[in-house]
């Protein structure tokens, strides 16, 4: 019985030492895992459509707890969009997406502009614009509703909100 507990203390002292005190997994001495940042990314503006002529306009903001880098807001949309120039920082991720960066975002809530102007294959009725983060630094976002809007877009001109 004597050899059987000094096997299971060895096995014991074997693992404390690997594992550590008071640590979930890893080696002894390592240090812990980088712990990813919380911010919260919003995104807000408005879109329009009309006789082909479609322009948005992305509001980027950060509410914190922590300040970004930046971010990477993706803007799909329902209809292919005719290649042309786009504002510094966008490039196109094929003929319905574009992907821009925000700049910088500090914690305060400052808000960085995107303003696009595009034209749609044809003279659609209508296009759905999809609006959501596609990169943000590996931070964590526990309000991820305020940055993935799905907006329908009528060709009236007229401006609709996100």
């Amino acid at each position: 019985m004597f050899a059987l507990r000094k096997a299971a203390l060895a096995v014991s002292l074997a693992a404390a030492t690997v594992v550590g005190p008071g640590v979930g997994g890893g080696v002894a001495g390592a240090a812990p895992a980088p712990v990813a940042p919380e911010a919260d990314v919003a995104y807000h503006g408005f879109a329009s459509l009309s006789e082909g002529r479609l322009d948005v306009l992305v509001l980027s903001r950060n509410s914190g707890p922590s300040s970004l880098e930046e971010a990477t807001v993706r803007l799909a949309f329902s209809v292919p969009v005719v290649p042309g120039k786009l504002p510094p920082d966008c490039v196109w991720g094929g003929d319905r997406v574009v992907l821009c960066s925000t700049g910088a975002l500090p914690s305060d809530g400052t808000r960085r502009e995107k303003a696009l102007e595009l034209r749609t294959v044809g003279t659609p009725h209508e296009v759905t614009l999809h609006v959501d983060t596609a990169w943000n630094g590996g931070a964590t976002d526990k309000n991820p509703q305020n940055n993935d809007h799905r907006v329908l877009v009528p060709a009236t001109g007229d401006p609709y909100v996100f």
